[in-house]
């Protein structure tokens, strides 16, 4: 009996992350009640508060639920390329790529640092794309094409400057030639990073 209330409870969370997400993405944070979540999951308020500690616990839970998507596109790179410096390059033109999703620049790049405040937002990036990222770095590292040798530093250098670049494309007034200069941008800033041959 108590397997089934949980696999059930799970339907009801991943329900209710599913049409949030959607809602969020179309409509943004602010413009997203509840009650329209509740509606159009076909599911309670009591539900919602059993899983979700109100509206703002529940955007958390999908800006992760996002963030675990653009990992998982992210390592599709890894898989079919063996020069790490390639992998790092992909992987950051990726990055940029996916923000003219309209889930990812609503939910991730436009309305999670309001919603969540940035240190909370830097905390679950931290999870999902840094920890990427650096992995991507180490692995130039390990391969002995690292000019410097602090990882983490050059990580978080990237970092910043992959989330200025997607602010940037996130803007709607923004052209396709920005999003090709931005990805430009980050390549010449990987370019500074490594041991010239």
């Amino acid at each position: 009996m108590s397997d089934k209330r949980i696999a059930q409870g799970e339907a009801t969370r991943r329900q209710l992350v599913e049409v949030a997400t959607r809602l969020f993405a179309e409509q943004g944070y602010e413009d997203t009640s509840t009650e329209q979540v509740l509606r159009e999951a076909g599911v309670s308020r009591g539900s919602l508060y059993h899983h979700f500690d109100g509206k703002d616990r529940l955007f958390e839970a999908v800006v992760e639920h996002v963030e675990e998507g653009v990992v998982e596109q992210l390592m599709a790179i890894d898989l079919r390329h063996r020069d790490p410096v390639k992998v790092l390059r992909l992987g950051c033109a990726r990055w940029i790529a996916l923000v003219e999703d309209a889930t990812v620049r609503q939910v991730v790049i436009t309305d999670a640092p309001a919603v969540l405040g940035w240190q909370r937002w830097r905390e679950i990036d931290e999870r999902y794309g840094f920890g990427l990222l650096k992995a991507a770095v180490q692995m130039v590292a390990d391969a002995g094409r690292l000019a410097i040798d602090d990882v983490d530093v050059v990580a978080r250098v990237l970092l910043g400057a992959l989330n200025e670049a997607a602010m940037l494309v996130a803007r709607p007034e923004t052209t396709a030639a920005s999003r090709r200069q931005a990805t430009k941008a980050v390549d010449r800033i990987i370019d500074g990073f490594l041991r010239s041959s």
